[in-house]
Formats: structure tokens, sequence, C-alpha cells
């Protein structure tokens, strides 16, 4: 049985990364429609577009994580290409820890901007992120890949914990006041 080519099996993550973005991308725009088409329900029920709204981002996020892990899996047997992809998901690891600090703030966390609804879509789908990471600290087979991507998975986890103990600490400050 012959090996699929490298290129054509980077064209197919490629082609997968493309179809997520576009699927994202409609269904963005399909809710933001119902938006403006329905105001009034909207209103009515807040709550529930709220939840929809969170299960949105959820699905964004568990369907690009499944082009990351093939992604993972074509450049496996590539050093080069491995540790850059390494350095790439440190740097997607950093911008939880700095997304939790800019929710910190009131500017960010109460007004309409972009920048914070980017915010609570990475905290959100920080579960798909750890395990995009576990995924990839499993496929990795050199020295720098396993290092970086180590690092990777302690700042992702050690930002989940802070966001869940702020959850905790919130609650119980909450209780007490």
């Amino acid at each position: 049985m012959k090996a699929i080519p490298w290129r054509v099996q980077l064209g197919f993550v490629v082609t997968s990364y493309a179809a997520t973005i576009a699927l994202a991308t409609f269904l963005i725009v399909v809710r933001y429609l119902q938006y403006v088409r329905h105001p009034e329900d909207v209103m009515a029920s807040s709550g529930m577009y709220a939840g929809g709204d969170m299960l949105l981002a959820l699905f964004i996020g568990l369907m690009l994580l499944l082009p990351t892990c093939l992604l993972a899996l074509v450049l496996r047997n590539s050093e080069s290409l491995y540790t850059g992809y390494a350095k790439a998901v440190m740097g997607v690891s950093l911008t939880a820890p700095v997304c939790l600090g800019l929710l910190v703030l009131p500017a960010v966390n109460q007004s309409p901007m972009l920048l914070g609804e980017f915010c609570i879509f990475r905290l959100i789908n920080a579960p798909f992120a750890f395990a995009g990471l576990v995924f990839s600290r499993l496929l990795a087979r050199f020295r720098q890949s396993k290092r970086l991507t180590t690092y990777a998975l302690l700042i992702e986890g050690l930002t989940f914990a802070s966001m869940v103990g702020l959850l905790f600490i919130g609650v119980w400050t909450h209780r007490r006041g």
C-alpha cells in the first residue's frame, strides 16, 4: 500500500481549516441575522439567546480542534515543522492568560468591544485547547517540540485552574457580602 503524499495530506488539512472557517462564518452570520430580524424575541428570552451563543462558541471551538489534530498528525514526522507547530501552539496558549487578565478589566468585560468577545470565546474554549495540547504533546517526538508543548500545557492548565479559582472566589465573596 502506497503512502499518501505529504502535499496531499497538507492540502487536506488546509481544506479542512477552510471548510471549518466557512461553516463557522455561516453559523455566525445566521445567528446575527436572527438577532436583527427578531429583536423582540431576543429581548424576551435574552438568557436563552446567551446560552445559544455559548453553545455556538463551543461548537466552533470543537470544529477548530479537528483540523488542528489532523495538522499535528501530518507534521509529527518532521522535526523542523513540528517544532514550528509547537511554537505556534505555545503562542496560542499564551493568549489564555492574556485574555483572562483582560477580562478582569471592566473596560473590556462590560463593553461590547470585539476584544471582549474574543477573550470570552478563547476562555470558553479552553478545555478544547487543553485537549488539543494533550494530543499535540502525545504526538511530539522531538526534544524541543516536547518541551514547548509541555510548557503550553502548563500555561493552559494553570490559566484554567485560575479561571476556576476566580469563579469560586467570586461565588464565595458574593455569599459573604
